[in-house]
């Protein structure tokens, strides 16, 4: 277990150097509250974008994406409207996931899904 949250911490900062790149200001990582945890929370433009951070290894038997459950889903909105409610904001709030997949050469890979909850599916 120790070593599966050493890689997720990992995956976190990969993720969030990732958004910063991209012009992301991250505004917290890993929230919790009691309905649920979310990786990051960022904003960009008119969005407080709330992300949900996966990373697996190349041969691993389930992606990243393909962990991102309808259950996982359900936990991250409901942490992100507890967020909302102890903090308001005037930003359109927007879900996005990161997949992070470590490669056998060392490297590793990042998909970046913007607005990834909407439709209920990618």
């Amino acid at each position: 277990m120790r070593q599966s949250n050493e890689a997720g911490k990992k995956g976190e900062k990969i993720a969030a150097d990732y958004l910063v790149k991209k012009g992301y200001r991250i505004v917290s990582k890993n929230f919790r509250s009691q309905r649920g945890e979310i990786d990051l929370i960022a904003t960009t433009g008119n969005y407080l974008v709330f992300v949900e951070v996966k990373e697996r290894e190349a041969n691993a038997l389930v992606s990243p994406l393909e962990a991102v459950t309808l259950v996982k889903r359900a936990r991250v909105i409901r942490a992100a409207q507890y967020y909302l409610m102890r903090y308001p904001s005037q930003l359109q709030p927007r879900f996005d996931v990161i997949a992070i997949v470590r490669r056998l050469d060392g490297g590793y890979a990042v998909t970046h899904l913007e607005n990834a909850f909407e439709g209920g599916a990618w």
